[in-house]
């Protein structure tokens, strides 16, 4: 990779006028020093110390902003940037490689799940250091290394057994997701703070692979998560331009796609664009953790209970006005309005239930093509054809650019008012083993797991624990037979399942004690807290 030479070091990095370099790894770095060069750990110091104070801050902005939340306030369209929204304008050119994403695929950054993502036949492959990935040192780092093997072309997998994976040719545009700006990466500090866990997985991607990207008209590109501001968005953009010009790339090169998971972001999706709009490409409806979000934003109000997860489908007034409101607002300004994932995987042997869940897969990417996304996300390579077929009879240009959706008129209640549904036993249940079996995984380093024939990951693990904290704490809640949901039965519930997990040769099962203890006292605790994957990582190796 060519780098220029103020970059280059011989084990005493230029830092400029941020001093000498002092960033540490704690954790063993045999076989990472490729990854981990001296030119690569000046740049990641370069960026740590250029942030980590704007990145502090907007994290106590979210706090602030949550404290009026539990004292009573609600989500609004701010009026500081109606300008913003009533001003014409429009975000910069798309590039051809991303004019048509109608079906991507989404995984972690492991690698034989790379090669098959890649080989899918989707438009896109979106690799996720974030929601599906466990954050051990081995796994972000092993990521890095296999991402930069596909960027080169080298990219190969053997099982223990002889069988070979290769990517084939025409494989899926790359893109990355790094980890949110509330994550920390524990194995890497920099003057004695831990790094953003975004940084560390943005730094080492585009310095050691955005050359080579950008070389084929491959970006670099990149989806952000759980932005809940425009002045995060901003933040990525100042990130992402600092990196170009240190990188001697081209400016606005790197582009991006915001993922509108959470409650705050859906009321500033004209500002997230504007504040990207030289390199942002579109947003996409991410529904599991938007849900989530919806959850812990309207944790104190009472009033704004959800029904269990299985009733909270796209097709409730609040989700398909975020939806509507997403599209009508892309296409305003020139951007992608992409759909949402579906979580189903194929179910082998039975045939009748396998064609329910596809039949459910089929309606749902059917309701947002004919919505106006310009395409979807599928998380199994046996969806790629489902979805595509679908997108291929309603939309045969690469995109519904032209769809302006004029008729959607969406206003702040829309967008909180709570959907009508009842909380099973069966219901609540399933929220128990989910987020039980997914902490344990979890915590044995595994960030997707098939649970009940849909793949979950931390957006729908969070959705149970924090279903099941608002059910147990705002009390009085009862099963449709009367029966009243209270800690009793959740301990037993909790008891029950990790028996049956802690016997069973399951993903977590080794640590499905460490897990039962961490989901009991995120539970019990008087407030939500405010990501599971928090405290869970100090657990992590």
């Amino acid at each position: 990779m060519a780098v220029p030479r103020e970059i280059l070091d011989n084990g005493a990095p230029d830092t400029g006028a941020l001093g000498p370099q002092a960033i540490e790894i704690h954790a063993d770095r045999a076989g990472y020093e490729d990854v981990l060069t001296p030119a690569a750990l000046a740049f990641l110091t370069r960026l740590h110390r250029r942030f980590e104070a704007t990145r502090q801050r907007l994290l106590q902005g979210r706090r602030e902003l949550q404290a009026r939340f539990d004292a009573g306030a609600l989500p609004d369209f701010r009026a500081d940037t109606v300008a913003i929204r009533e001003s014409d304008w429009r975000v910069a050119s798309i590039p051809a490689a991303l004019q048509d994403r109608r079906v991507e695929i989404t995984g972690p950054v492991e690698r034989k799940m790379i090669i098959n993502a890649l080989n899918s036949g989707a438009k896109v492959f979106m690799a996720d250091f974030e929601d599906s990935s466990a954050p051990t040192f081995a796994n972000q780092m092993d990521g890095q290394i296999n991402l930069r093997d596909a960027v080169n072309g080298t990219l190969e997998f053997s099982t223990p057994e002889g069988k070979q994976y290769r990517v084939h040719d025409n494989p899926a545009v790359l893109v990355v997701r790094p980890r949110g700006w509330h994550l920390v990466d524990k194995h890497i500090s920099v003057d004695d703070e831990p790094m953003a866990g975004a940084l560390v997985d943005f730094g080492l991607f585009v310095f050691h692979n955005a050359h080579t990207l950008q070389s084929s008209d491959r970006g670099p590109y990149f989806y952000l998560p759980k932005l809940q501001s425009m002045e995060e968005a901003a933040l990525w953009n100042e990130v992402m331009a600092l990196a170009e010009a240190e990188l001697a790339l081209p400016s606005n090169c790197m582009k991006a796609t915001v993922l509108i998971e959470t409650l705050p972001a859906a009321f500033q999706m004209h500002e997230i664009l504007h504040a990207l709009r030289g390199r942002i490409v579109g947003l996409n409806c991410g529904r599991w953790d938007y849900i989530f979000s919806y959850l812990k934003t309207l944790r104190s109000h009472r009033d704004r209970l959800l029904p269990e997860r299985g009733q909270v489908l796209m097709t409730v007034p609040f989700l398909k006005n975020y939806s509507e409101l997403l599209i009508q607002t892309c296409h305003r300004r020139g951007a992608f309005a992409m759909g949402g994932m579906a979580a189903q995987i194929p179910i082998k042997g039975d045939e009748a239930a396998n064609e329910a869940a596809l039949t459910k897969v089929r309606a749902d990417k059917l309701r947002e093509v004919q919505a106006g996304h310009d395409g979807t996300w599928v998380a199994h390579p046996a969806l790629v054809p489902v979805a595509q077929e679908i997108f291929d009879q309603y939309m045969p240009a690469p995109n519904q650019l032209d769809v302006l959706r004029k008729d959607v008129q969406v206003t702040r209640d829309q967008l909180i008012a709570p959907c009508a549904g009842t909380i099973s036993r069966a219901g609540f249940d399933n929220n128990v083993e989910v987020c039980l079996r997914y902490t344990a995984a979890w915590l044995d380093g595994l960030g997707c797991v098939p649970i009940h024939h849909l793949m979950e990951d931390a957006a729908t693990a969070e959705i149970a624990r924090a279903q099941l904290w608002q059910w147990l704490h705002h009390g009085g809640l009862e099963f449709p037979d009367h029966a009243p949901i209270d800690f009793a039965l959740f301990d037993h519930a909790l008891a029950a399942h990790v028996h049956r997990l802690r016997d069973s040769d399951l993903p977590g099962a080794t640590r499905a004690d460490a897990a039962a203890a961490l989901l009991s006292a995120l539970t019990h605790a008087d407030q939500l807290g405010d990501f599971l994957t928090l405290p869970a990582y100090d657990q992590l190796a």
